[in-house]
């Protein structure tokens, strides 16, 4: 079970969740390009039993995780306590059920959602009172904080390099002999380890009765490992702003913009809620060090996996956190501005409970630039982070807004990104030459070093030639379609006149 400190105060909680049990689904190898698939009754159930657990642990006032100041189970919900957030992407539809689902669980039906009318009548919700938690579905082209990993041409670039590596080819050839008894089990998919097929065998092994008896007993794990090798080799990488991480460093502001909502004693937020894909996960704890430092295994994490950050107020006997030795604790709370009613910062607690695998969520220590615990007596002295040190470790590392977004992947087309450069174009000119200069090469470095965290020399000169190419050619395009508007205008105004004298003479 779970170790508790009975003296400290949970302030809030920021979860996020992978979506539950679905059909079979299909990702372009290079791009991530995503096919259609659905939820089944089977991941509703794992979400919806998620989320009553997440009910006992932070909605139950005799919980010892009870968040202080929510409205409790035994009341109704207070839209202005929660943020529920879905990724509406490739598997928008079953990251959205999956949201519905858990939030079913978490504030299920209650006579206590009615309505008393003024003839005296009491009007109780449908369903038995259910209760309607709005959800914010995120569109990629309209917010790329969910699903930053997709149309990203640096981390097409990465990929690529991935898989030209010395230590992707040596895992091929190892590989390769079980890739071949694995084939016939793929219903014509390629069986290779840049196209692994584990979604399809994982799938089918849970809703196909015969395949599963006739699959080999090993063959389910072999195929997860070479997937976690796979998928752990995309959405990582060594540098916390490496692109590889780039999953995880759109998900961030929303997360540490909730984190500073949470701490401010005048902000109404209890509990901030995102339900994506599996990618974020894998980046998430490359960049927190809980692979690292052997927590959590780089691995995929099962339907309905859930982490939750805990924001905590530690009493004064139970405060025993320690700063990277670089910092006292007094000098960290003096700027950070988080300080609570009794003087201390707040802290961040991870936990991490890995789907239907686990019984309840566990905590882990992180590590990470910043951040170094040292040699303490007990595991409980290490699992918490304060607040500013954790917001200024991945503050300046985030993807805060669309415009960074294109530039960091070198994406001129998709999402936007070409009404913006034309936006910056004309931006531009208005400026000095000279400034036009800086921007241009402002942002050339920018897309640049984008390149560069992620590919190999070759790539990156033809990254850097059609970054070039694509410049000039979006300045003209731009211009081009000023000046097509501007005659349109004109044509139009003399097509006006001409129709206005016909008109006289008739």
């Amino acid at each position: 079970m779970e170790e508790t400190t009975n003296e400290d105060t949970v302030l809030g909680v920021v979860l996020l969740t992978r979506h539950g049990d679905r059909t079979t689904f299909f990702q372009n190898p290079r791009t991530y390009a995503a096919s259609q698939t659905s939820i089944t009754p089977l991941g509703e159930q794992q979400e919806f039993e998620l989320g009553a657990l997440l009910r006992s642990l932070y909605l139950d006032q005799d919980s010892p995780t009870f968040i202080e100041g929510i409205s409790p189970s035994t009341s109704v919900v207070r839209p202005d306590q929660i943020i529920a957030r879905a990724d509406a992407g490739d598997e928008g539809g079953v990251i959205f059920d999956s949201t519905i689902a858990l939030l079913q669980g978490l504030f299920p039906a209650t006579h206590l959602s009615n309505i008393t009318l003024a003839n005296g009548t009491t009007v109780i919700s449908p369903l038995g009172g259910y209760q309607y938690v709005p959800v914010e579905t995120v569109e990629p082209d309209q917010d790329v904080s969910l699903q930053g990993f997709t149309s990203c041409n640096t981390l097409n670039i990465h990929t690529a390099g991935f898989y030209r590596s010395e230590r992707f080819k040596e895992k091929a050839r190892e590989s390769r002999e079980f890739l071949s008894k694995l084939a016939p089990f793929l219903d014509g998919r390629p069986a290779t380890l840049e196209n692994m097929v584990f979604d399809y065998v994982n799938v089918q092994s849970i809703h196909n009765a015969t395949y599963a008896q006739l699959l080999p007993p090993t063959f389910l794990e072999q195929a997860r490992d070479l997937a976690n090798f796979h998928e752990h080799g995309v959405f990582t990488d060594t540098d916390l702003d490496g692109i590889g991480n780039i999953a995880a460093r759109t998900v961030l502001p929303s997360i540490l913009t909730a984190f500073k909502r949470i701490a401010n004693p005048f902000n109404a937020l209890k509990f901030h809620y995102s339900s994506v894909s599996y990618k974020p996960f894998l980046s998430l704890f490359n960049m927190i060090g809980v692979n690292e430092n052997g927590e959590i295994p780089p691995a995929i994490v099962n339907y309905a996996a859930a982490v939750v950050f805990e924001i905590r107020l530690p009493s004064r006997t139970s405060h025993t956190t320690r700063l990277d030795s670089s910092e006292s604790e007094s000098e960290s709370q003096s700027h950070s501005g988080l300080e609570g009613p009794l003087g201390l910062e707040p802290v961040v607690r991870f936990k991490f409970k890995n789907g239907t695998d686990d019984e309840t969520f566990v905590s882990h220590p992180m590590s990470f630039s910043g951040w170094n615990p040292g040699v303490v007596a007990s595991r409980e002295n290490i699992r918490d982070v304060p607040l500013s040190v954790f917001i200024r470790a991945f503050e300046d590392v985030s993807i805060q807004s669309k415009p960074e977004w294109c530039r960091v992947c070198g994406q001129t087309i998709a999402r936007g990104c070409d009404e913006l450069l034309c936006h910056s174009a004309s931006q531009s000119s208005i400026a000095s030459e000279s400034q036009e200069g800086t921007f241009s090469r402002s942002v050339f470095k920018t897309w640049l070093v984008g390149g560069v965290e992620s590919s190999g020399t070759s790539a990156l000169a033809v990254f850097v030639v059609l970054f070039a190419v694509v410049t000039v050619f979006w300045g003209v395009r731009c211009g081009r379609g000023r000046k097509s508007e501007v005659v349109t205008r004109d044509e139009k105004a003399k097509r006006d006149v001409s129709l206005q004298e016909t008109h006289a003479k008739n």
